[in-house]
């Protein structure tokens, strides 16, 4: 096989991409993101001992949480973004070694490979790439291998949420500790079953923190969201769509865009940044254009303005629309024009997609109307008072949470059915782009509290777990899975790994989870993960709705 890749839920036939990637990356790609992991685990040898020795790790944070989120499904397709990554991890590792024995630190008799592999050219770095030493196959054992990339798919994903709070400023120096630990424990082969059981747990509870640390930074930057009506049509000025996750980036070209007679339309997973009430100021943010990310390659042609991706979420590039797509952060794609990190306290400069914007035409109506979201933990515990009277007085049976992510395949239309087919008295809690399955069916409301309800982003599933706590509290529970809630979970990526994981170690049970269980899952694990959180798959609509309203 050329590669070896099944990170995501598409992989090729439910077990693996050996060719190439479903994604679209090509294998010499894959093997690179490989070996960027590899470097990572290498540093982390060094750096989760220097950090004991108070050795500044400022640098080696932001190349952790950077290079493990490039590797994320759909981020970045560029090689030489990761031939400089891995050659600039190379350095670091070697810096941080040299600093550490300096303050008299001690290294074992043996070790790791990835910790004294070294090469200087991109010929050695693909030749290594392809070694044995190198990727998901070389661990021998299956459950062994599919719990260390559990652990490793939980870490990519608490990474990604942890660059988007770094880029507001926010930090928690236990969960850079944790990335380390957590790397390294990837590469201890002396470890049982049992104890990579336990690392999963631990992965689980840093990613809470992680998702609590963003959720903290967002609302502590642009005020909690609100309950809002987003347009979904289009003006007649030219616009700028902007799409991924980071709320950094949107302010910044919210700031840069006032008064140039240019719109900017939010995509994806976006959406959300129309809750948020510092964005409401400015006239020119007109609302969301197109659904998923992976519609983009339709809906970004009909678009007709410039396009900046912000995080991952990007997929192959089409030719007709190819010279509109900006890229930004950890995003990478071969011919794109990148926008620059901020530098010097400075924010990215946004003028040349402007300056494109104003010679595009308008964006082609593609749908009309409006969508209602903003339903993320303050919003609703402010209305908590009538969410429990409508529990309490039956108008309200069971929430479902279908959070998590949206996808290709056509088994995901479970999840409209799914929605459509839902008893009058539940409502739906989301968050994630799996939302676009359902958030534009006319669902209807029970007492003015609306049948879907949105927090946000897949980080804002934290704002679901806030909710259900929120209202077991009030409910006077002892058990989070007493609540008349449901988990019917739509993954995609690592994000949504992280986000299982974190259920996980909060003690939720029963959660279904599809369309179909991850690859890297063994039967084994699978196994443990039914006996003691009673996790399973979905099936027929019809046959699942009776189990869940049983």
């Amino acid at each position: 096989m050329d590669m070896f890749c099944f990170q995501c839920q598409e992989t090729a036939r439910g077990t693996g991409c050996t060719k190439k990637g479903v994604c679209g990356k090509e294998a010499d790609l894959a093997n690179l993101q490989d070996l960027l992991i590899y470097v990572c685990k290498g540093i982390s040898i060094y750096s989760s001992q220097a950090r004991k020795l108070g050795i500044d790790l400022t640098k080696t944070n932001k190349f952790l949480i950077d290079s493990l989120f490039m590797t994320i499904t759909n981020a970045n397709f560029d090689k030489e973004d990761f031939f400089k990554k891995i050659e600039e991890g190379l350095a670091l590792r070697d810096e941080i070694k040299e600093k550490y024995l300096k303050k008299g630190g001690k290294l074992p008799e043996t070790l790791p490979d990835c910790a004294i592999w070294t090469a200087n050219s991109k010929g050695e770095f693909e030749e290594k790439a392809l070694s044995d030493e190198v990727g998901v196959l070389t661990i021998a054992d299956e459950d062994k291998r599919s719990l260390k990339e559990l652990l490793t798919y939980g870490i990519k994903g608490m990474a990604a949420y942890t660059e988007h709070a770094y880029n507001l400023g926010y930090e928690n120096d236990d969960i850079y500790d944790f990335i380390e630990k957590g790397l390294v424990a990837t590469t201890d082969e002396s470890l049982t079953v049992d104890d990579l059981v336990g690392w999963v747990m631990e992965c689980g509870k840093f990613g809470v923190e992680a998702m609590s640390l963003l959720d903290k930074a967002n609302t502590e930057t642009y005020g909690h969201p609100e309950i809002s009506r987003v347009n979904i049509g289009v003006r007649n000025n030219p616009g700028i769509l902007i799409s991924g996750h980071d709320l950094k980036d949107m302010e910044e070209l919210l700031e840069q865009t006032k008064d140039t007679g240019v719109d900017v339309y939010t995509h994806g997973e976006m959406l959300p940044a129309n809750y948020y009430p510092a964005f409401k100021k400015y006239p020119h943010f007109v609302g969301n254009y197109g659904n998923a990310w992976w519609k983009q390659n339709e809906e970004f042609e009909k678009f007709n303005g410039p396009i900046l991706m912000t995080t991952n979420c990007i997929i192959p590039v089409k030719d007709s629309y190819k010279d509109r797509v900006f890229t930004t952060g950890i995003v990478g794609y071969p011919g794109m024009v990148h926008i620059p990190d901020r530098k010097d306290g400075q924010d990215k400069d946004f003028s040349q997609i402007i300056k494109m914007a104003k010679t595009c035409q308008p964006p082609e109506e593609i749908e009309s109307g409006e969508i209602i979201g903003g339903f993320a933990h303050n919003q609703v515990i402010t209305i908590a008072d009538k969410i429990i009277e409508a529990v309490q007085s039956g108008a309200i049976k069971r929430f479902f949470v279908m959070a998590g992510c949206d996808g290709r395949m056509k088994s995901r239309n479970y999840y409209t059915e799914f929605a459509q087919k839902l008893p009058q008295d539940t409502v739906i809690l989301t968050a994630g782009c799996a939302k676009y399955r359902y958030n534009k069916l006319d669902l209807g409301e029970i007492g003015g509290i609306p049948r879907v309800l949105d927090a946000g982003q897949c980080n804002d599933s934290y704002s679901l777990v806030v909710i259900a706590l929120k209202l077991r509290e009030i409910l006077g529970l002892d058990d989070i899975n007493q609540l008349p809630i449901s988990y019917n979970i739509a993954w995609y990526e690592q994000k949504a790994v992280i986000v299982l994981i974190a259920l996980l170690y909060l003690g939720v049970k029963n959660i279904h989870l599809g369309p179909t269980l991850p690859a890297f899952l063994s039967p084994n694990v699978i196994k443990v993960l039914v006996e003691q959180f009673n996790i399973g798959g979905i099936g027929d609509v019809e046959e699942d709705l009776k189990m869940f309203l049983a």
